[in-house]
């Protein structure tokens, strides 16, 4: 088993925790919960020996074979399938030893290296590598794709694919379903609930917690305790701890309130002096009860829209795509004030081009679309958040959008989305992803909208944050529509689902179960047709010319990434010029000797051309992006 004993952890001056205690055996499954900063990753780093405790004492059996979802994926020239099988070090060991011996013309040693293939049962391995692909959301031909040809998100699975085909005892998932879809968590539960391993994970999707969990470990101000049960019995197992706190705490108060008032009353009456004295011992002696307090920094509310135009958005027979290519097709919607819907599909079906058509991004192709009069749209999605200026701060948003706001009122617009003190005035380019989500959901309340589009807001979000925008949602008094992999929001705060699905979007009349049923079944379907295929007459190779398509699609991503490339280049030639330029304007003499007044026209001009220049090449880096991310979906459908 894996023990802590009085553990000591400290990153940088902070004591992450004091005298820590934990154990864990073969094939239990532990949820680790805790505020931001708390220490969970770095206990992962710790129990994977990347940290050494400040003191106690770890053991770890020695014949565990442990596996931790790394970080960063360095850009490879091999397949998808050959990097997730390198994640089974002990197929890769003995496949080694097996090439040793073969050079060698060591026969002996080939003997004991194919024993050891067998017993790894490594004629397997390749279809469990496919098929964790496959689950993952990588088709066939996606798995002989190089590494390098995979945005981040895209290679955070293949670490996730990595982990899962280890066959570890001991499994560490640090966030594991960030960059997944619903779909691709939906799968990935059910394995999980079948390996047999112990697991670990951080995670802040709950409904994934209840799912794959039976016991919670939670770190709070700096302890570790143990929960039985899974996230929700932890949720209510603690309220009712920190209720009985509370009572406990209040009741305490009013004994220290009356020893007090004795104190107080008789110290200096000598004929009281030795009571009041032994009051003051007893108050003294006292083991002081903490206020009980959920540590959670976040609540805010959607302000009541101006005006509910009914109806807000009318489609008719529309067409949803790109360029004038639908990826959509006949699309009838009609949404009201009191509409509150989750679009479901699976990844590439088309959900985000639909909500970008709705809010107007993209055009629509064919039909009627019709806006109501003084439609407000807030609009969340993860390009908003990856344009926020990294040298803004959240005082100066909020102070240029409204500036007859005094300071205070903006601090506390920002406090509910957890920014306090100096923090409001931090350069947004130091912040997490969840902070600038934040950041950006706080930009979206003060515009009143009377229609949320909302896709993927809770990404990045913890368990605290995500909980403050569920009830958000639910005391919204105008209508939202919802993409989200996070079924917990989902549940909460849509009354009915639309799929996105072969082209076309219609009622899902079901709850998120019965998806779950209906991907199984679809993947079932694709399965069986493609078998069909296989022993089908060639009169035309399908699955060849769609593989044909899809290289020549891939082909096309060359020049739109060199365009990024060269974006980001000049981008950052105007910056590094600005900052110079900006450098020479902090010279105090420009503006005091007069004989430079020439040299101080000069820096202003150029100043101004650069952040011209700057602003212009942002915009077309923004613009090459987002067209570079169409293709890349284009490619993954």
């Amino acid at each position: 088993m894996l023990s802590l004993e009085h553990i000591n952890l400290r990153r940088g001056a902070s004591l992450l925790l004091e005298d820590a205690n934990f154990t864990l055996h073969q094939g239990q499954r532990v949820g680790l919960v805790g505020k931001n900063g708390s220490g969970k990753s770095s206990l992962f780093k710790l129990i994977s020996g990347e940290l050494d405790t400040d003191a106690g004492q770890l053991f770890r059996p020695a014949d565990w074979r442990l596996a931790m979802m790394a970080q960063e994926v360095p850009a490879l020239p091999q397949p998808a399938i050959d990097y997730v099988l390198d994640g089974h070090q002990e197929l890769r060991d003995a496949e080694r030893e097996l090439a040793r011996a073969q050079d060698n013309d060591d026969s002996h040693a080939m003997a004991h290296a194919h024993a050891r293939l067998d017993t790894l049962r490594a004629w397997e391995q390749p279809a469990r590598a496919a098929t964790l692909l496959a689950g993952l959301g990588f088709s066939e031909a996606q798995q002989q794709q190089p590494v390098s040809a995979f945005s981040g998100g895209w290679r955070m699975r293949l670490n996730l694919a990595q982990v899962l085909l280890a066959n570890a005892d001991l499994v560490l998932l640090d966030e594991p379903t960030n960059h997944l879809d619903l779909d691709a968590i939906l799968w990935l539960q059910q394995w999980l609930v079948q390996q047999p391993g112990a697991l670990m994970v951080i995670s802040h999707d709950r409904a994934f917690l209840d799912a794959t969990v039976g016991e919670i470990l939670h770190i709070d101000q700096g302890r570790l305790k143990r929960y039985t049960g899974t996230y929700s019995d932890f949720e209510r197992q603690r309220a009712e701890q920190l209720s009985q706190q509370q009572k406990l705490y209040e009741k305490q108060q009013t004994q220290i309130a009356h020893l007090q008032k004795f104190v107080d009353r008789f110290k200096a009456k000598a004929s009281k002096a030795k009571q009041a004295q032994s009051r003051v011992k007893a108050l003294e002696k006292l083991e002081r009860i903490a206020p009980a307090h959920v540590d959670s920094a976040f609540r805010f509310s959607f302000h009541t829209p101006k005006r509910l135009p009914d109806p807000m958005i009318d489609l008719e027979g529309v067409g949803c795509g790109y360029d004038g290519q639908p990826v959509l097709t006949n699309v009838t919607l009609n949404l009201r004030p009191e509409s509150r819907l989750g679009l479901l599909g699976q990844n590439g079906a088309g959900k985000s081009t639909l909500i970008r058509t709705l809010v107007g991004e993209l055009p629509a192709i064919g039909g009627h679309l019709l806006h109501g009069p003084d439609l407000v749209i807030g609009y969340f999605h993860q390009q908003q958040v990856d344009r926020l200026d990294a040298k803004d701060t959240p005082y100066q948003l909020l102070n240029r959008e409204y500036p007859q706001w005094s300071e205070q009122q903006i601090r506390n617009e920002l406090g509910g989305f957890g920014f306090h003190g100096d923090e409001v005035f931090a350069p947004i380019g130091r912040f997490s992803g969840g902070e600038k989500a934040r950041l950006a959901l706080s930009l979206i309340v003060q515009r009143k909208p009377s229609l949320l589009l909302l896709d993927e807001p809770a990404n990045h979000l913890d368990l605290d944050m995500r909980e403050a925008l569920t009830m958000a949602l639910q005391d919204f008094a105008g209508a939202v529509v919802l993409v989200s992999h996070d079924r917990h929001l989902l549940e909460t705060t849509v009354d009915e689902f639309l799929l996105v699905a072969d082209g076309g979007v219609r009622p899902f009349d079901g709850d998120l179960d019965d998806y779950a049923r209906w991907l199984q079944q679809a993947r079932r379907d694709e399965q069986a047709e493609a078998k069909a295929d296989d022993t089908r007459a060639p009169v035309r190779d399908d699955a060849k010319q769609r593989r044909q398509d899809a290289a020549r699609r891939r082909e096309q991503l060359r020049p739109l990434k060199k365009t990024v490339e060269k974006c980001e280049q000049r981008l950052e030639v105007a910056g590094r010029e600005l900052a110079e330029v900006e450098m020479l304007l902090g010279d105090e003499g420009l503006y005091t000797d007069s004989a430079r007044k020439q040299e101080l026209a000069d820096l202003l001009a150029r100043q101004g051309q650069l952040r011209n220049e700057k602003e212009e090449q942002e915009m077309a880096l923004l613009e090459a992006m987002e067209a570079l991310e169409e293709a890349e979906k284009a490619v993954n459908s």
